[in-house]
């Protein structure tokens, strides 16, 4: 990352990515609001991308830090980004095709099971935009009532999620409402992917919307195995943890449809394989995974009370965002390096914002992912960065498909006692990069193993007999100064 990189970054921590921007109003040839959220979304080249190298005087009338509300120096964002080096290309020669259980996708990016794909109005308005498809919120026949407020988060300094709560639970519409739905998308967009989620009472409930479903022409069927939030007993989460249960409820199913069927897994277990290969054995032709964790965010200090205050009283709820993605990511990768759940198909869920993320999951085996928190948190429009910094990224590492690279990570992962114990890579500083903050010495000094002194200028200097390599040094440095050695050391 360089210099402009790192401005830019400060700066539009700043932004918080009006609806209808009023910057976007005052300049001439160019979308602010569009390039500082591509930014932000680690899709940095594409919006230098989005800027002609001629128009390097864009502004109608006044400077537009004027009308933006927390004062973002847009001007400084654009020259950041006109004397930028990135090369720029053609990408429109990658193919994001991708299939799930066989079912072709135009890219891999999917609105998992939640609110945000409850209506048709806001299905309709998302595949529009760019979405593959959607899988509905959860059909079901039993009484949904739900609590205000519902949803809590962990905040960082900016305001972003890190973490998000809910408490929610299901499709508050009827069956009937839920069928046009699906038909009513699948008239409309005959080439997106439309994916009905279910969850029964018993094994009537399960066969019944089932083939409810499958009449009203789902793609697929994602059994919700895994709702941490069920007021009914033996549903939800309650299901996913009895590996007896998946299986039966996954056997009726398959036994009332001949579309594909994707399990959804619950992580408020210990191995997930177990349910994934009672899943199998039922019938499945793919997993899910994950649905959200079952959680306390924060307690309000002033009354007691855990968040989402329900007039005085909470209760746990699910977990989603930023923070479970590693969680996710190493649920995914277990079962993916499953012998025996190898030949499933798998969509990752959880934590995923930017393309980055996607690409991890990509990369250990998923060939589709599914997304709520982050369009919670900053709408449909995201689907704009994530194909294009997917595409940049392809183009660059000469991938034309994603079959290309999915589950070529799954395979590095290997168990503790095979990881190398003979080897130490020791930090290295770019003093050019270095501004002799300290973090590293005290990061080291105190967390580590006192391995750093400064010099008279302020700058870092190893201690080699006792740095071990650990690299704390290099992951607290706030300036990117601090890299791993090229060379290999052995103990």
């Amino acid at each position: 990352m360089n210099n402009s990189d790192i401005s830019n970054k400060l700066e539009i921590h700043k932004c918080v990515l009006c609806y209808d921007a009023p910057c976007s109003q005052i300049y001439k040839n160019i979308n602010p609001e569009r390039i500082i959220r591509a930014i932000k979304f680690e899709n940095q080249k594409g919006a230098r991308m989005l800027i002609d190298n001629k128009d390097t005087c864009l502004i109608k009338k006044e400077n537009c830090t004027i009308v933006c509300p927390r004062n973002v120096n847009i001007d400084k964002i654009i020259k950041n980004l006109i004397e930028s080096t990135d090369k720029l290309d053609n990408f429109n020669n990658i193919d994001l095709t991708t299939y799930i259980c066989g079912v072709k996708l135009e890219n891999p990016f999917l609105l998992s099971s939640s609110v945000i794909g409850s209506r048709y109005e806001m299905c309709k308005r998302a595949l529009s935009q760019g979405w593959a498809g959607v899988v509905l919120k959860t059909i079901c026949m039993m009484p949904i009532d739900e609590s205000s407020p519902r949803f809590s988060a962990l905040k960082d300094w900016d305001e972003s999620f890190i973490g998000f709560k809910n408490i929610e639970q299901l499709s508050e519409y009827s069956l009937e409402e839920n069928m046009e739905t699906i038909r009513k998308l699948k008239r409309e967009f005959p080439s997106k992917v439309i994916i009905a989620s279910i969850m029964g009472r018993d094994e009537e409930e399960w066969e019944y919307l089932a083939k409810e479903v499958t009449k009203a022409g789902a793609d697929l069927i994602e059994l919700n195995f895994s709702c941490p939030n069920m007021k009914h007993k033996k549903t939800g989460s309650d299901v996913g943890q009895n590996p007896y249960d998946v299986e039966k409820y996954t056997k009726v199913v398959r036994n009332s449809t001949d579309i594909p069927i994707l399990a959804k897994m619950t992580p408020n277990i210990t191995d997930m394989k177990i349910p994934a290969l009672a899943a199998k054995k039922g019938g499945a032709n793919g997993i899910s995974a994950i649905n959200t964790i079952k959680s306390i965010t924060n307690v309000n200090l002033e009354n007691l009370v855990p968040e989402p205050d329900v007039n005085g009283k909470s209760s746990l709820g699910g977990y989603s965002g930023r923070a479970v993605k590693p969680i996710s990511l190493r649920y995914i990768a277990e079962m993916t390096n499953c012998e025996e759940l190898n030949d499933m198909a798998y969509s990752g869920i959880g934590g995923i914002y930017t393309w980055k993320d996607a690409v991890e999951y990509l990369s250990l085996g998923c060939t589709s992912v599914q997304l709520t928190t982050a369009v919670m948190e900053y709408g449909y429009r995201i689907i704009d960065d994530l194909i294009m910094g997917l595409k940049i990224y392809m183009k660059e590492k000469n991938y034309t498909s994603i079959s290309d690279f999915v589950g070529l990570s799954k395979n590095n992962l290997v168990n503790n006692d095979l990881l190398d114990k003979v080897s130490i890579e020791y930090p290295k500083v770019n003093y050019d990069k270095c501004i002799g903050c300290g973090r590293c010495f005290i990061s080291c000094k105190d967390g580590g193993h006192d391995a750093i002194k400064f010099d008279d200028n302020r700058r870092p200097i190893f201690d080699l007999k006792k740095c071990v390599g650990c690299q704390l040094c290099r992951l607290v440095c706030p300036n990117s100064a601090i890299s791993k050695a090229i060379k290999r050391i052995n103990k």
